[in-house]
């Protein structure tokens, strides 16, 4: 019988010896790192071809990473970043006093050899740096999956790792902390003049309807908006106006850093967790057509409206507009469907109808921590894929026990959640469908005359009341609605219908 005591601990002694020497291996490329800083130093032009590819994290020295943010800095500001200008940025550094002060930067510039290569550096360093994250983060799930807790369950395990995943391949990075102040005022520059290239008009993506998009400036990437109103006010028709139209307008070109993306419009997806996506494809259609949604249910049209039907369904098949209609998604799941479009196909707005019907990833003791769950999600959701998302909800009946139907912040249904995570809450508001609901009697003539003065002066008008808005006024805007087509619309005004007749 073999003595396996006395070869069990030495086996397992050069077993960790060499699993500790693949740890400490983490790839890396010293060298490109110095010929890409040295190309800097010695042509500052060079930085603008190689900012689109790295950014100060992915370097592997700490040096080279503080040498390069320094360089960033200088050359943002229009100034000259060479090894005498860095000089007194980095003289007190203690790594670099390790690498022999102020002169590494001199030997950097002067060992510098092709400065045409320097891209091909950078995807180097960057794709070194990815592969470092894959390694930390495939550590961290291993350990995590390792460490077997009830109160931490797979699938949750699961949906954690698809979003470090996805923030690894989006961005360059699986964790995000703090960043400069620089980046900070960079990034809101760049938003500005976005805005100011479109005359002032806004920075945000287009509703497609002119007064909305004044008010709002448009609908902002990282901003959660909520759209409420009680049933038959139409949030779900304006919802699926405003994705129609931001779909339909997409285009894709250059953008100012030179990358390829989204110049117009936008990939939109729709959560329908009320209506199934064929009946949500119906009322798009009914829109595009100007076929009443009523006929298209029964099949009651005439040849031209058949024609016109057909001819709006063949123009949306390349609108980039998609439907889940799975009924009850946790937020969990919702967020990680959200982050499998924007990777596979893109994703420049999300819509949730509604928000009361989303799940919480886990149950709660009250509704209100449930919603404050889901609100804090989607704000969540928001900010990770960077993309503006609007949320429909539903309001308390408190609002038919006023004698002025227009709904109020406090009418949000477990209203302290939503309110206080939302950047933007609006209410639609129809006063036609309460005036119509007051009819008077046939025998009281000046009551009935009154009453169809007063649905003439609402017919075709509704109402966006903007609630909240943590970036810009409050108020309300009118639009106007055809029912037939659940269509809202941009409501000429008075001065304009003059102006039309001249």
């Amino acid at each position: 019988m073999n003595d396996v005591s006395a070869v069990t601990p030495l086996a397992i002694t050069q077993a960790n010896e060499s699993s500790a020497r693949v740890e400490d291996f983490l790839p890396h490329n010293i060298e490109a790192e110095q010929q890409l800083l040295g190309a800097i130093l010695t042509n500052n032009d060079i930085f603008d071809r190689v900012a689109s590819v790295i950014s100060t994290e992915h370097f592997y020295d700490p040096v080279h990473a503080r040498i390069y943010e320094v360089a960033a800095a200088r050359i943002a500001k229009n100034l000259q970043a060479t090894p005498v200008t860095l000089k007194a940025f980095m003289e007190d550094h203690a790594g670099l006093k390790e690498l022999g002060g102020p002169a590494y930067l001199a030997r950097l510039a002067g060992g510098a050899i092709s400065s045409f290569a320097a891209r091909d550096y950078a995807q180097i360093i960057y794709d070194l740096a990815i592969r470092r994250e894959l390694m930390a983060l495939g550590k961290d799930i291993s350990a995590k999956a390792a460490n077997v807790d009830v109160a931490s369950e797979p699938k949750e395990q699961i949906v954690e790792a698809e979003q470090a995943l996805y923030k690894l391949g989006e961005e360059g990075k699986a964790d995000s902390g703090f960043q400069s102040f620089l980046r900070a005022v960079t990034d809101a520059v760049q938003n500005a003049h976005a805005a100011y290239q479109r005359d002032g008009g806004m920075a945000g993506t287009s509703t497609g309807l002119n007064d909305l998009d004044k008010k709002l400036g448009g609908l902002h990437p990282s901003d959660l908006l909520i759209l409420a109103g009680r049933p038959s006010m139409g949030k779900t028709s304006l919802a699926c106006n405003i994705a129609y139209n931001i779909a339909k307008a997409y285009r894709r070109g250059t953008l100012n850093d030179g990358t390829e993306g989204t110049v117009d419009g936008g990939i939109v997806g729709f959560y329908s967790l009320e209506m199934s996506a064929e009946q949500l494809a119906a009322r798009i259609l009914s829109e595009a057509s100007e076929v009443p949604s009523e006929q298209i249910r029964r099949g009651d049209m005439t040849e031209e409206e058949f024609r016109r039907f057909v001819a709006a369904a063949k123009d949306l098949e390349s609108c980039p507009l998609f439907i889940d209609d799975t009924p009850a998604l946790p937020i969990s799941q919702l967020a990680a469907r959200a982050r499998r479009l924007k990777r596979t196909h893109g994703l420049d707005v999300l819509f949730i109808d509604y928000l009361q019907l989303v799940r919480p990833a886990t149950a709660k003791d009250s509704r209100v921590n449930e919603v404050s769950e889901i609100t804090q999600g989607l704000k969540a959701i928001a900010k990770e894929l960077n993309i503006p998302v609007m949320a429909l909800s539903q309001l308390s009946r408190a609002v038919e026990s006023r004698d002025d139907k227009r709904p109020q912040l406090s009418d949000l249904r477990e209203s302290g959640s939503i309110e206080q995570d939302a950047d933007v809450v609006m209410f639609v508001y129809r006063g036609e469908y309460y005036k119509e609901r007051e009819k008077p009697g046939e025998d009281n003539l000046e009551a009935m005359a009154r009453w169809q003065e007063d649905m003439e002066h609402l017919h075709g008008k509704a109402e966006v009341i903007i609630g909240k808005q943590r970036h810009g006024p409050i108020g309300s805007v009118d639009l106007s609605f055809e029912g037939q087509f659940t269509r809202f619309g941009n409501l000429v005004q008075p001065w304009q219908q003059r102006d039309d007749e001249y």
